[in-house]
């Protein structure tokens, strides 16, 4: 008995001082539940995404009219395709957003509607939409409003450059001026329905972007130095007062500034250059982009000229008489510059 004991206790020494074998197969570690992070609430009264085949649509526009840079994007939704994820529209639309679309400017192309459409088309310049003279319900879109048409150019209003970045360009079929033998532009009219095409495309874009009157405005607007388009025969008169379309002033308040005009003998005083210098002033705090030197020079009458175009069209040889000085300052009295 003895003996099996101590064999028995020999082994179990011999077993226990012997090299262990480890084992190279990975153990599984212990796991722990795992808690998901809670996903922020979307926040209240989005409105939904629209879904039209295999695009997406946000209609709903929640902008400040006042600032106009405070929007939701109108129309068609363009998004990334990141490879193995999805984007999704939990979130749309955060608030903190602009349009594009800032200005609408006017056109006319100087050329009939063969040429107007192959030109703005095959060329290096374009526009948004062609307006065509044909009575019919036609207006051709050439550009989609979300990129830019190379319409403006070199353009300048306010405190904004370059407005091709900015704006929503309108061509209108018409064939421009022509030069009498006295050198006097003459300048042909637009037809009753294509001026009807004009104000509902304009109304319309106007509404749908918030677009401030201050900044509808002609080419010769934005580029008065080198631009007549859509010159004097374009009725934006008529447009304000029947369509609700672009700036125009109060006749009252122009009266008030053109019978004080005359009182301080207003010819005198277009010959001093501080006068000269407060004109200059009042079409640049307009909108115009004009550098006030006190000299009438050539710019200061091409930019006159490019504001009788469309305030006071039975009047534009670039002189600014009494009453194209009233007019501007009923202008700037009623849409001050903020």
């Amino acid at each position: 008995m003895r003996k099996s004991l101590a064999v028995i206790s020999l082994g179990i020494l011999f077993f226990s001082c012997a090299p262990q074998k480890v084992s190279t197969t990975p153990q599984p570690k212990p796991t722990m539940a795992k808690t998901p992070t809670p996903k922020p609430a979307a926040a209240p009264n989005k409105s939904k995404i629209q879904h039209e085949r295999n695009a997406e649509f946000f209609r709903d526009n929640i902008a400040d009219a006042s600032k106009n840079d405070n929007t939701a994007s109108y129309g068609s939704i363009v998004s990334a395709r990141p490879q193995g994820f999805n984007v999704v529209k939990t979130f749309f639309p955060a608030v903190a957003q602009n349009f594009r679309q800032k200005y609408i400017i006017l056109h006319y192309t100087a050329l009939d509607e063969e040429k107007s459409v192959r030109v703005l088309t095959q060329q290096s310049v374009s526009a948004h939409y062609l307006v065509n003279d044909s009575d019919d319900k036609e207006i051709y879109q050439l550009v989609d409003e979300n990129k830019r048409a190379y319409h403006a150019g070199i353009s300048g209003w306010r405190s904004d450059k370059m407005l091709n970045d900015t704006s929503i360009g309108i061509e209108i079929v018409n064939t421009g001026y022509v030069t009498d033998a006295a050198g006097s532009k003459i300048f042909p009219e637009f037809p009753e329905n294509q001026v009807r095409k004009v104000a509902a495309l304009v109304k319309d874009l106007s509404e749908r972007y918030m677009i401030p009157p201050t900044n509808i405005l002609g080419h010769s607007d934005v580029a008065p130095t080198r631009k007549q388009d859509p010159g004097p025969m374009f009725p934006w008169k008529m447009l304000y007062e029947e369509y609700g379309i672009g700036m125009w002033y109060d006749e009252d308040a122009k009266q008030a500034f053109y019978d004080v005009a005359i009182l301080e003998d207003y010819a005198l005083q277009m010959t001093v250059p501080s006068f000269i210098f407060k004109v200059q002033s009042a079409l640049r705090d307009f909108g115009y982009d004009i550098n006030p030197s006190g000299e009438y020079d050539n710019a200061t009458a091409k930019t006159v000229e490019a504001f009788q175009y469309h305030f006071r069209p039975q009047e534009y040889s670039g002189k600014l008489d009494a009453e194209t000085w009233a007019i501007l300052q009923a202008l700037n009295q009623k849409y001050p510059r903020k």
